[in-house]
């Protein structure tokens, strides 16, 4: 009887290790260049009271696909299908990594400048961008950039030259004066970030230098950071532009249906900017009217990191001349639910 049972303990421990190996064996083993698809859903709800107005809006519908070939050669290609309406290439270049610290990519991207225009929208802490990297400091262009990570300090520089043609216009285009930006990040103890960065830009209404600064200051539940930028036009006509951005976050931890509760309050401002587009004249023409801007919000976190947020946001607008002020750009309640996967 022993050796009956033992036989059927040896029949079944081998029958349940063949089903493992098949489970096993027709488990799919991915190639190592096949890509990672991630994306972002930004919907929103706006009121203004002024005009007793409302509206809704995809802002964001990102999709990305990003991966490697092999250790050392990396790629991304992302597109924004509701891009205020419209659809955008946003990135679309191949990179290296030959050796310890380094990185190279060859293609379209963000520019290495500023802060707050180089988060992704799930980053962001607001609903609605700051000045800065939304008129001033936001830039894609098609060109090469090459990092360097130190590995003995806490330091990275980022650099690149470009066209000063985008994605769209690259065919035909040809130039004696490629744009550059560069970059610098200095991390001197944990939670304190110090970033410095310079760009030149050629729009049409001639060479144009931007340089700006801040830091970032993360300790414990609070968030603290401060932004300054500074345009200046080669055209005297034009008066330099001046930009800020200072935010405060305070996240307090939840255990329910939220993972936690964000309080915040922003201050940004700048002065009258032009994106470097004429007027009928030959002048540099007024984009963007001088304007100072107050944010409070409340933002709801449902998972991890920043991959499914509710933002709460109210903006208060102070200008100098009402009349320049764009519709979209007037005090507004901001309703916003950010889905990252």
């Amino acid at each position: 009887m022993n050796r009956l049972k033992h036989s059927r303990r040896c029949i079944v421990a081998a029958a349940l290790c063949a089903m493992a190996g098949t489970v096993s064996a027709q488990t799919p083993v991915w190639p190592e260049w096949m890509p990672r698809v991630s994306g972002t859903i930004r919907g929103k709800w706006e009121w203004q009271p002024e005009r007793d107005e409302t509206r809704f809006e995809v802002r964001t519908a990102r999709v990305a696909l990003d991966g490697k070939i092999t250790p050392t050669v990396e790629y991304k290609a992302e597109i924004d299908l509701s891009d205020e309406g419209q659809i955008k290439m946003l990135d679309a270049y191949a990179g290296m990594r030959p050796l310890q610290g380094w990185a190279l990519r060859i293609g379209q991207m963000r520019v290495p400048f500023s802060i707050d225009a180089h988060r992704s929208p799930h980053k962001q802490f607001f609903a609605n961008r700051s000045f800065i990297a939304k008129q001033v400091g936001n830039v894609r262009d098609v060109g090469l950039y090459g990092s360097y990570r130190f590995s003995d300090v806490p330091l990275t520089i980022e650099a690149g030259a470009f066209n000063g043609s985008g994605l769209t216009n690259q065919k035909d285009y040809w130039t004696r004066s490629l744009n550059f930006s560069a970059k610098a990040q200095y991390k001197p103890w944990q939670g304190l970030t110090l970033q410095a960065s310079v760009q030149k830009i050629s729009p049409a209404g001639g060479a144009t230098y931007l340089y700006d600064a801040g830091l970032t200051l993360q300790c414990g539940r609070w968030t603290v950071e401060g932004e300054y930028l500074r345009k200046h036009y080669t055209d005297p006509l034009f008066k330099d532009v001046n930009a800020w951005d200072a935010f405060v976050c305070y996240d307090l931890p939840l255990h329910r249906a939220f993972r936690k509760v964000s309080f915040l309050a922003r201050y940004d401002c700048m002065g009258n900017h032009s994106d470097g587009s004429l007027t009928e004249s030959g002048t540099l023409k007024l984009t963007d009217a001088e304007r100072q801007r107050v944010t409070g919000g409340i933002t709801l976190s449902m998972a991890k990191e920043m991959n499914a947020d509710i933002r709460l946001n109210y903006e208060k607008y102070f200008y100098r001349d009402a009349s320049l002020a764009k519709p979209s750009e007037l005090d507004k309640a901001v309703v916003e639910l950010v889905v990252h996967f």
